[in-house]
């Protein structure tokens, strides 16, 4: 006779398994990034003889790129966030460079959406369990018809890439004198980089040299932006872009939040730093405009920089702290707490002063629940972020304003830097690897995942409210 299992108990024997999406997602993340560090640390990833005069030359075994070095590319890599500690431009080989590219691929689609593309085109089918993990990444509550979902993904991600490393090729080849090969790669590097807002450049100086070219800095501008839009946006609006009307409450959330804290922040940036003689101030007014509008795109999670961050006024490092911790759409390839997230909170204190009861967002009533997942995830990731600064404080000597301005572009998954990310010791990029990894997977799925189970409460205790305020 077989014997029962008690309910909620494995069976004796038994092989252990994820049973929670989040589970699965954290530690596909984990894998990935250990995988992309084993790679970057053989010696065919790194140069031969790499410039010590920019950043050190590889000590690990046998040539090799150190731990560290290989473990915070990868983890900046696979989380597409563009922090660097060695130039990726004249420290990795063309092998290092493709295996970063990669990882900034799978790592921008997310590693279960990643994978569950592959098993639709290669299997025609998913499990059960796929797809619940999958539906879970993608941002979607609905399983229904998740293999039109995952290759409407894959194509407006590839469309728009080639889109842009068309227009990115052509530029560098013929205003630049780029041969065809180094002016394609250069442009399908960088059209990956941006559309999965990773912020990585093959340029020491990353996209400084562009400043005021319009043809190199629009495309990317407008590639980081679709990214970080989110697919579930992207799809809707594939589907129904001349229908305004029918649209969810996310999209129009994500597009009404997006346009004002691009115009927000192009206006705050240019502003702040129009006289400046070290970013925009030696700039003509039209480049002072164009830098000002890409530096305001690219602080909202993309990490790219056509002007000086490091030189920049400390009220305008305060600027790109909250624009980076607000950052894109949910469900895409952004980072930050996201537009809705942040929407919800804006739309709950505005009901609160009004003393209405029900929080109303373009016609439509939020959940109770939603309430709450938006206070969460705010206040972990304010915990994150001042842990993480508070941390670094101890173990470095920076100021607060440049080590805030690291840790929420970590968290934020950014990539910009006041340029001390290569001066912090091995234990503080560390910490910001770690930053990284729960900025990318959300506070709130690593959370879950780490839970050992989820409690239902069979009964409800008595209400009674303390004084707010």
């Amino acid at each position: 006779m077989r014997p029962i299992a008690r309910a909620g108990l494995p069976r004796l024997g038994a092989r252990p398994r994820f049973t929670h999406p989040a589970q699965v997602v954290v530690t596909s993340f984990a894998l990935a990034l250990t995988i992309g560090t084993v790679l970057l640390m053989l010696p065919v990833s790194v140069v031969d003889n790499p410039p010590a005069d920019l950043l050190p030359a590889p000590t690990g075994r046998a040539g090799g790129a150190p731990f560290v070095d290989a473990l915070f590319t990868a983890g900046s890599a696979v989380f597409v966030t563009g922090l660097v500690v060695v130039d990726t431009a004249t420290y990795w080989s063309g092998l290092g460079q493709a295996v970063i590219l990669g990882l900034i691929e799978v790592g921008g689609l997310g590693i279960m959406t990643f994978a569950s593309l592959l098993g639709v085109l290669l299997f025609r089918r998913l499990g059960l369990h796929q797809r619940m993990v999958t539906s879970a990444s993608l941002g979607t509550l609905s399983m229904a018809d998740l293999r039109g979902v995952l290759l409407g993904v894959a194509k407006v991600a590839l469309s728009v890439q080639a889109a842009t490393a068309l227009v990115l090729a052509l530029r560098l080849a013929t205003a630049y004198d780029y041969p065809p090969g180094r002016a394609l790669w250069h442009g399908v590097f960088h059209a990956v980089s941006a559309f999965n807002n990773a912020g990585f450049a093959l340029y020491p100086d990353n996209l400084m040299g562009f400043v005021e070219d319009p043809w190199v800095c629009l495309p990317l501008a407008a590639a980081v932006i679709l990214g970080g839009l989110g697919f579930p946006v992207l799809l809707e609006l594939r589907r129904h872009y001349r229908l305004p009307r029918t649209w969810s409450m996310n999209t129009k959330v994500v597009l009404a939040g997006t346009a004002v804290l691009l115009l927000v922040g192009f206006v705050t940036v240019t502003a702040l730093e129009w006289g400046n003689p070290e970013t925009l101030g030696p700039l003509a007014w039209p480049g002072k405009l164009l830098a000002g509008f890409f530096t305001a795109v690219a602080a909202r999670t993309a990490g790219f920089n056509t002007v000086d961050v490091a030189e920049m006024h400390t009220q305008t490092w305060f600027a790109h702290d909250v624009l980076m911790f607000v950052g894109a759409g949910p469900a895409g390839t952004g980072g930050g707490i996201k537009i809705t997230t942040f929407a919800v909170l804006l739309f709950i204190i505005v009901t609160e002063i009004r003393g209405e009861t029900a929080v109303n967002v373009f016609g439509k009533r939020l959940a109770r629940s939603v309430h709450r997942e938006a206070v969460t995830v705010a206040l972990l990731a304010v915990a994150v972020v001042m842990t993480g600064t508070w941390t670094l404080m101890i173990m470095t000597e920076f100021s607060l304003d440049q080590l805030l301005f690291e840790v929420v572009s970590a968290f934020a998954t950014v990539g910009l830097t006041t340029g001390i990310t290569h001066l912090l010791p091995d234990a503080g990029q560390v910490l910001l690897v770690v930053i990284m990894f729960v900025g990318r997977v959300g506070p709130i799925t690593l959370a879950t995942a780490l839970a050992v189970r989820t409690r239902r409460l069979m009964y409800e205790l008595p209400k009674e409210r303390p004084i707010i305020g």
